[in-house]
C-alpha cells in the first residue's frame, strides 16, 4: 500500500524538509519488505485564494482512485501508534492500495472533504503548524512499519 501526504502549501528547503524527507525514506524503506510504501508528499498552493473549496479541489486531485483518506484534523481520533499501525496494517490486508493523508491550509479541511474521510486523525487538541503535522505524519508513518516489522524503535 502506498502512503501518500497530501498538503497544502510548498515546504521550503529546511530542517522540517530533511526531517520528513528522512521519515518517510525510513518509512519506505522498512516498509518495503510489510507491503507498505513507498511514502511520497504532494503538495499544492491556492494561489488565487479561494479558501478551503479550492483547497479541497487542489487535494481531491492528489488523493489515487480508490485510496483510504485520512484526515489530519484537531477535531479527529486520538490513536496510539500501536492502533495507527494497526489500522494501515487492516488496510493493506484488505487489498487498499494507497492511503492519502490530507493536510489541509491555514484554516483546515474543508468540511465536505472531511466528511469523505474515512478515518480524521488528530495529533491532540493543539493545533500545530503545517510543516509540524508532517513531520510528525511521516514519523508516526516510520514507526508503523518499525512496529509491524517487530523493530526495537517503538517500546512501549
Amino acid at each position: 500500500m502506498k502512503l501518500h501526504i497530501c498538503a497544502i502549501g510548498r515546504l521550503r528547503a529546511g530542517p522540517e524538509k530533511a526531517l520528513i524527507d528522512d521519515y518517510l525514506d525510513r518509512a519506505g524503506k522498512t516498509g518495503r519488505a510489510l507491503g507498505l510504501g513507498p511514502a511520497s508528499v504532494s503538495e499544492a498552493e491556492d494561489k488565487k485564494g479561494g479558501g478551503m473549496p479550492a483547497e479541497a479541489a487542489l487535494l481531491e486531485r492528489m488523493i489515487p482512485d480508490g485510496a483510504a483518506i485520512v484526515a489530519m484534523d484537531e477535531r479527529g481520533k486520538l490513536m496510539t501508534s500501536p492502533d495507527f499501525a494497526d489500522q494501515l496494517a487492516r488496510w493493506r490486508d484488505d487489498g487498499i492500495r494507497d492511503a492519502a493523508f490530507l493536510i489541509g491550509g491555514a484554516d483546515g479541511l474543508d468540511p465536505a472533504l472531511r466528511a469523505r474521510a474515512d478515518l480524521t486523525l488528530s495529533f491532540g487538541k493543539m493545533v500545530w503548524p503545517h510543516m509540524l503535522a508532517r513531520a510528525m505524519l511521516a514519523e508516526q508513518l516510520y514507526r508503523a512499519t518499525t512496529i509491524l516489522s517487530g523493530s526495537p524503535y517503538h517500546r512501549t
